[in-house]
């Protein structure tokens, strides 16, 4: 049976490839747990290319077929391992560094996609030169994070330095700071594949993300095409866009996995064989 390499777990992913007659191997990050009698190996950092590479290798798999990301998080190390492995798909770990860093990917997009102002905020930098930059209120990040974890809205000397206490303080590339742009949240959740969107959904949360990084509760809504059309196309040629602009890898005709060794059809929110879309929109 042809083994599937996953970074990280998702359920409906697993019963999707085994409905396919693929095996998967999991890399899991605490608190992750794929259930009893799943093949898997924990990392400390699924970032860690080398960590996750090196849990590979001790694995000793053999028939391997490729390597899925359920999330953001693993896109990088899931090109290095095809590229190491010689397993199809993308295998550009450079241009998914550009779905990961937000400074990186916020700079490579033209200047008509709107976004924030964004920059790396490197150790040493002061309140009083990010408020000159950016305005008043601005938004301190992880320069690499996802889910608004360590996300924080700043407005002043003393909520900036709490908002770095979250931070190692050890490195120029950790966070980022951007323009605060007040405004209602939508995702767009889609397919991507030979250079253009094949399938998009559009869903609104009912409260900011960062309320619930905050303790609230994260839920969303999908939004009708037909009652909202003008905003699905606005969203779909920003993506369009954006995705270009980077030029976002997906899968090809030439460069996937056999039938046999895909999962199964795309849902609203896909396994991510290529960078995850939310992390390609500008935010």
């Amino acid at each position: 049976m042809p083994k599937m390499i996953v970074i990280g777990y998702r359920d409906d992913l697993d019963q999707a490839l085994r409905r396919r007659d693929v095996d998967p191997f999991y890399i899991v990050q605490a608190p992750a747990s794929p259930p009893k009698g799943r093949r898997s190996i924990r990392v400390a950092d699924m970032e860690n290319a080398q960590e996750i590479f090196r849990a590979v290798l001790s694995a000793r798999l053999d028939d391997v077929a490729g390597v899925l990301s359920v999330h953001e998080m693993g896109v990088f190390g899931a090109a290095y391992l095809r590229q190491q492995l010689n397993l199809p798909g993308n295998t550009d770990s450079k241009t998914a560094l550009y779905f990961r860093d937000k400074y990186l990917q916020k700079s490579e997009l033209p200047s008509r996609v709107k976004r924030a102002r964004c920059r790396h905020v490197s150790m040493g930098t002061s309140f009083a030169d990010l408020a000159d930059d950016l305005g008043e209120v601005f938004v301190v990040k992880p320069a690499t994070g996802a889910g608004a974890l360590r996300t924080n809205i700043i407005r002043s000397p003393e909520e900036y330095a709490q908002a770095l206490a979250l931070f190692s303080g050890q490195s120029d590339v950790e966070i980022v700071a951007e323009s605060f742009v007040d405004a209602p949240e939508v995702y767009l959740d889609g397919v991507w594949e030979n250079g253009d969107l094949q399938w998009s959904s559009m869903s609104s949360y009912h409260a900011s993300p960062l309320t619930a990084a905050q303790g609230g509760i994260l839920s969303a809504y999908v939004l009708d095409r037909g009652r909202h059309s003008p905003l699905f196309q606005q969203a779909e040629t920003l993506a369009r866009e954006a995705l270009g602009s980077l030029n976002a890898p997906g899968p090809t005709p030439n460069s996937s996995p056999s039938r046999s060794s895909r999962p199964a059809a795309p849902r609203t929110r896909p396994p991510c064989t290529g960078p995850s879309w939310r992390s390609a929109a500008p935010r």
